[in-house]
């Protein structure tokens, strides 16, 4: 498995240079901004994710204000308790992309919210204080307990809301292949586990973040040369 200093190089000159690859790199809030943000806010972020799967993310983006007024302003302690009645009313608004599904998805995820807010006194906290270098099980926890987090979709949402985690994109899997670390893209939980070992460690060289770490991967590769 190459050192992250031997990635970071290659990203580094096929960007220009070390100053382009560092204004590439995303930003990553502490635990104490992510404990304030407003457990609205997460289920916010959350359904935004689940709308674009699958469908162009510049329409989810531009209708969002009209999402967050058909939808309560994302409150999960409102949508938690939501009829069939006002979901499919919602579902049926034409401010928001119809999807019925999807609709009903926000409903459920507003009480897996609600549930883990009063766990742990606050959704961000609960999002917070997980451990990075168990992300990978943070992911399974949000496709298990939560609506439509699978695949993709939960780690783009702990990414959007600003919690430290890598991202499985085609260029990060393809590299993960490369490097034999897996020979699939990795769904099972033992493949998952070899990942995260691989990102902990290049996390324990290099002092950089997962999120760091899978953006400089993927610029390392691929077809995209220079900004």
């Amino acid at each position: 498995m190459e050192k992250f200093s031997i990635i970071y190089e290659r990203a580094a000159e096929r960007k220009g240079g070390e100053a382009n690859l560092e204004a590439l790199l995303p930003e990553i809030k502490t635990a104490s901004q992510l404990t304030q943000l407003a457990d609205a806010a997460y289920l916010s972020a959350m359904s935004k994710k689940i709308f674009q799967s699958g469908f162009v993310w510049r329409v989810v983006e531009q209708k969002w204000p009209g999402f967050e007024e058909v939808l309560w302003g994302f409150a999960p302690e409102k949508l938690a308790i939501a009829s069939d009645e006002q979901i499919e009313r919602m579902a049926q608004d034409k401010r928001i992309i119809r999807n019925f599904t999807k609709v009903k998805a926000v409903r459920e995820n507003a009480y897996f919210v609600k549930l883990e807010s009063k766990k742990h006194n606050g959704f961000g906290r609960f999002i917070a204080e997980w451990p990075v270098e168990e992300i990978t099980q943070l992911w399974l926890y949000l496709k298990k307990h939560g609506s439509r987090l699978g695949g993709n979709t939960g780690p783009y949402f702990l990414r959007a809301v600003g919690k430290d985690s890598f991202l499985l994109t085609r260029d990060v899997v393809a590299y993960l292949i490369g490097q034999n670390i897996v020979t699939k893209q990795p769904t099972s939980q033992r493949d998952l586990k070899l990942v995260q070992e691989a990102f902990n460690q290049w996390r324990d060289e290099s002092g950089r973040t997962m999120a760091d770490i899978s953006r400089t991967i993927s610029m390392s590769i691929g077809e995209n040369l220079v900004v």
